[in-house]
Order: C-alpha cells, then structure tokens, then sequence
C-alpha cells in the first residue's frame, strides 16, 4: 500500500499557502471597503438630521450631534477618517442645499 501522507501533508500547505496569500488580503479589502460605504452612509445621515433638527444652531453644536450619533453607531469619533467623512458630507450637503436654491 503507498503512503500518501506526504502527498496529502503538501497539498494542505498549498492550500494554505494560497489561502494567505490570495483570500485573506482580498477579504481584507472587501470588508474594509464595505466598513467605508457604511461609515459614508451613516454620515451623510446624521449630517442630514443636524441640519434638520439644529438648523439655528452653531456647526459646532451639530457637529457634535453627528459624532454623538456616530459614536452610539460604534464608530471611533477621535480618528481622522471620520472628521474628513464629516467634513465632505457638510460640504455636498450644502453645494446640493445651494443647487436647489
């Protein structure tokens, strides 16, 4: 009878190898894609809500308002990521708020 152990010993370290090398990154870069669209969408969200509900108020006060409901999303509020986020959806908030004027 042949000993196939060897051959099936080297199979799984091609398996393996190919996992690491080709899944995992693609995984990596799909889901952190997917992380951004739903970071941007949730964003554009609560910007859209504190201009509705705190129109009369300070930026300030309702950019506090959207890195409160972004925290209570989960999301860390303190990186830079999120600040550009927040600041891009004001700015297409308000070129749309000046388009349709």
């Amino acid at each position: 009878m042949t000993n196939l152990t060897p051959v099936i010993n080297a199979l799984i370290a091609l398996i393996a190898a190919l996992i690491s090398a080709f899944l995992i990154p693609w995984l990596k870069r799909n889901t952190s894609a997917k992380d951004r669209e739903e970071l941007l969408k949730w964003v554009e969200i609560a910007v859209m809500a504190a201009q509705q509900l705190y129109h009369q108020l300070d930026g300030a006060k309702r950019k506090e308002y959207v890195m409160n409901f972004l925290r209570k999303k989960g999301y860390n509020v303190l990186s830079a990521e999120v600040d550009s986020a927040i600041e891009a959806a004001v700015l297409k908030l308000h070129q749309e708020l000046e388009g349709a004027a």
